[in-house]
Parts: C-alpha cells; structure tokens; sequence
C-alpha cells in the first residue's frame, strides 16, 4: 500500500518562490485551495495560522509540517512544497525551512489526523529522504519519492 496516500500528483509544488513564513502560508492555502473547491484560501489560511500561534510546525533538519482541520472537508488532504531558497520558520532546531509538508484533515478527523502527521514525520526523516528531495528535478521526481510503497524502501 502506498504511503502518504493522501497525496496526489498534482498536489506537489517542485519551486515555492515565497520569502517569509507567512508568504509560505498563504501560498500553501492558495495551492490547496486550488485542489479542494470547498475551502477557501483564507479560512486554510486562517487555520494555518492559528496552528502556527501555538508553536512552529517547523519540526527541524529545513521541514515544516503545517497543518490542521477544516469544517467541510471530507478527506485527509496533503500537499507538498520544496521552496526556492530557505526561510526562517521559527523551527525547533532554529534551521531554516526550504520543505514543508500541508497536512489538512475533516473537523472530526480525530486520530487520522494525528496518524497522518506521524506518517509525514516518519516518510521525511527515512535516512537520505531529504537528500534525495532536495536533488528532485521536478515535482514527478518528488512526488515518485514521496509516494514510494515500504517494500520498494526496504529494498
């Protein structure tokens, strides 16, 4: 079974071009605004935000995992980002961020939720993962990479 089912082709962003946490935001909520028609940008905006006044979803090693949930959403949604240069995201190691990973989950999600953020954390900390997503070509090498099944990781 795949990992990281929840996100598609089109839902990987090979060039963010923003400069500054907030910008990394927005543009994230456009992007997954543009795959879910039921969410506006603002309120994934909004929710993003409000995620991150609790404490920076930068969890170290240049990733961020922003996310959180979302009334009128039916689906775990998952969009990923490799930016242009790296920003500061207050992360907790204090290394800038150049990946981040958009995790959005149904208001009910529940547990899902936090499976799925452990899911991200354990695909993004593979020894050489980030390696091999920072030496990407395109948002097909990344999203190969991402998507990769255990059996062929194992060999």
């Amino acid at each position: 079974m795949p990992l990281l089912a929840f996100l598609d082709p089109e839902s990987v962003v090979s060039s963010l071009r923003a400069r500054s946490k907030k910008q990394v935001l927005q543009d994230l909520a456009v992007h997954a605004a543009r795959r879910l028609p039921m969410l506006a940008d603002r309120a994934v905006f909004e929710t993003l935000l409000q995620r991150e006044r609790l404490g920076s979803t930068g969890i170290g090693e240049g990733v961020a995992i922003p996310h959180g949930k979302l009334p009128g959403l039916d689906r775990l949604f998952g969009l990923f980002a490799r930016f242009d240069r790296p920003i500061d995201f207050e992360a907790l190691d204090g290394e800038p961020v150049d990946t981040a990973f958009l995790l959005l989950a149904p208001e009910g999600a529940g547990a899902d939720h936090l499976k799925a953020l452990a899911q991200v954390a354990r695909v993004l900390r593979e020894p050489g993962m980030l390696a091999s997503i920072r030496a990407a070509r395109d948002a097909g090498a990344l999203y190969a990479l991402l998507t990769r099944n255990a059996a062929s990781r194992a060999a």
